[in-house]
């Protein structure tokens, strides 16, 4: 379980790390227009609020293909392990590699997943953007 857990850190620190380098290149891609907004008097959170909704917006479209991606794929090994399982030497390969079934709480922490990654995604945008708009000043 730990080594689940220290993947999911290492995962969400990538997402962050990726989502920053995207906002900051978005950013610069409308630096005109940011700046523009900041100097007409724009409030910061304005403008890092409109990042982070397209951010979070894709976000969520990552978390549902990547969470859909994940359940189909233990869909199958579920359905693999049933088709083999009266092979010989399949119990040998069960004690080894376990079972791969997951129940309803499994799908839900796999949705939990995803939704937690598109809000650290719309997260990690808002703080760039308020980093960039302070640097700008």
């Amino acid at each position: 379980m730990l080594t689940g857990l220290a993947i999911l850190a290492l995962v969400l620190a990538a997402t962050v790390l990726s989502v920053s380098f995207a906002t900051r290149g978005a950013v610069a891609a409308n630096r005109a227009v940011v700046e523009v907004l900041h100097f007409v008097g724009a409030r910061d959170s304005f403008v890092a609020r409109t990042f982070a909704r397209h951010f979070l917006a894709i976000g969520l479209q990552g978390g549902l293909i990547g969470g859909a991606v994940a359940a189909a794929l233990f869909g199958l090994a579920r359905v693999l392990a049933n088709a083999f399982g009266s092979f010989p030497g399949s119990g040998n390969a069960a004690f080894f590699l376990g079972h791969f079934t997951l129940n309803l709480r499994g799908f839900l922490w796999i949705a939990l997943v995803a939704a937690a990654t598109a809000l650290v995604t719309a997260l990690a945008s808002r703080i760039t953007v308020h980093r960039t708009l302070h640097a700008i000043d």
